[in-house]
C-alpha cells in the first residue's frame, strides 16, 4: 500500500474531493497551517491523520512533513489538495510501487491543469512532477517554486494527475500568486536563486527538473520577460491551440511575471 500526504490552508473547499480520490489508502495524512475554516474537521471525518505546523516556507514545510510524519508504508503520494489521482493512475502507482526494485527512489507523473473545464495540454509550462517517493531519499530546495531532489533513479508513471489551480475562483488564484512574487523576487534580491545556469544543462539535461531550475535562472536574467513568457506560451508552446482557457492562462502567468519584475525593481530601490 501507499501512504498519502495533503498540505492544507484552509481548504474546506477542496479537501472533500481530494481525500475521496485517495480513499484506497489506509495511511492518510493532512499536514495542515493553522487552518481556520473547516478543513481539520473535514480531514478527521474521513479518518485522516492530521499533524499541524506553523508554514515558513514551501521547502521546510514540505521537508519538515516528509520527515516527522511516521508513515504506515515505503511509499509517499505527495498531493495537493487541488490536485486528484486519476482512478488509472490510483491503481497503476499501488502496481508499480509494489514491483519497484529497491533502488528506485521516486515516480515522476504528468500532471494536467485545469482552466474553464479545459485541459491546458499546450499552455502548460510545466506538466511533470515527481510525487510518488520513497521519504528517504526526497529533499526540497527552494523557498518559493520549490523543488524536490531525489537521491536515486527516478521512473515514470503513465496515467495523469489532474490539477483544478482555479478551483477557488481567479481571485484566490491571484491572491496566492501575489504573495509568489513578493517570495520570487525577494529570491532574486538575495540572490538566492542558481547563481550559474548552463545553457547546456538547460535544455540538454536528461533530469525535467534540473533543465527547468537552470532555465528559470536564465529567463531572470531577460529583458522583457513578461511579454516574452507570453509570447513562449501563445505561439511556442501553443497555447492559443488551448482556446481561450489557453489564451486566458498565458496573460495570467505574464501579469505573474510582471509583479515579479516590479516588485524586484521596488526591493532593490529600496521601497516597501
Amino acid at each position: 500500500m501507499i501512504s498519502v500526504l495533503i498540505l492544507t490552508r484552509n481548504e474546506q473547499h477542496d479537501l472533500p474531493d481530494c481525500l475521496s480520490s485517495v480513499s484506497w489508502s489506509d495511511d492518510i495524512h493532512v499536514f495542515d497551517s493553522h487552518s481556520t475554516d473547516n478543513t481539520v474537521e473535514i480531514a478527521n471525518a474521513a479518518g485522516a491523520h492530521i499533524h499541524t505546523r506553523t508554514f515558513d516556507d514551501y521547502a521546510t514545510h514540505r521537508n519538515a512533513a516528509l520527515t516527522t510524519i511516521p508513515f504506515k508504508h515505503t511509499w509517499v503520494f505527495i498531493l495537493d489538495a487541488d490536485e486528484r489521482p486519476t482512478p488509472e493512475l490510483s491503481r497503476e502507482m499501488q502496481q508499480l510501487s509494489l514491483a519497484a526494485p529497491d533502488q528506485t527512489a521516486a515516480f515522476r507523473v504528468r500532471r494536467r491543469d485545469f482552466l474553464f473545464g479545459t485541459w491546458l495540454k499546450h499552455a502548460q509550462i510545466s506538466p511533470f512532477y515527481i510525487r510518488l517517493v520513497r521519504p528517504e531519499h526526497a529533499r526540497y530546495t527552494r523557498a518559493i517554486n520549490e523543488v524536490l531532489e531525489i537521491d536515486g533513479p527516478v521512473a515514470q508513471l503513465s496515467y495523469p494527475l489532474d490539477h483544478y489551480p482555479f478551483s477557488k475562483g481567479i481571485v484566490r488564484w491571484i491572491e496566492k500568486h501575489n504573495l509568489y512574487s513578493t517570495m520570487e523576487a525577494e529570491l532574486i534580491v538575495r540572490n538566492q536563486g542558481l547563481q550559474n545556469p548552463s545553457f547546456i544543462t538547460a535544455f540538454r539535461d536528461p533530469d525535467f527538473h534540473t533543465r527547468r531550475l537552470h532555465q528559470k535562472a536564465i529567463f531572470y536574467r531577460l529583458p522583457g520577460r513578461p511579454l516574452l513568457k507570453w509570447l513562449y506560451m501563445v505561439f511556442f508552446r501553443g497555447a492559443i491551440l488551448d482556446g481561450s482557457a489557453g489564451l486566458t492562462y498565458a496573460t495570467l502567468q505574464a501579469f505573474y511575471e510582471y509583479l515579479i519584475v516590479l516588485k524586484t525593481k521596488e526591493l532593490r530601490s529600496g521601497g516597501a
